[in-house]
């Protein structure tokens, strides 16, 4: 991901003016970075380094969300609704 896309992402998705490392924020690099992954594994089927580390973002950007319903149910529902995420 390039500098350009990650602050476009950081843009759409913050709290306030100084924020770079709320929940949203993170759950959408990671959404980006799994969606970039996903592309490639499309391609490269017997990629298991790759494979495993796609399954370990998953993970963290589960747990990040599991904490965000916890805390917040409203900005995890608008949240998912942007990303286009289901749950």
């Amino acid at each position: 991901m390039d500098k350009a896309k990650k602050t476009e992402i950081i843009d759409n998705y913050r709290l306030s003016e100084e924020d770079t490392g709320s929940t949203e924020v993170q759950v959408a690099l990671l959404t980006a970075r799994i969606k970039q992954l996903t592309s490639h594994m499309a391609e490269n089927r017997h990629d298991y380094h790759t494979q495993r580390g796609l399954l370990g973002l998953v993970g963290q950007r589960r747990k990040l969300l599991n904490y965000l319903s916890r805390e917040d149910i409203g900005r995890y529902n608008k949240l998912i609704k942007s990303l286009g995420l289901r749950k």
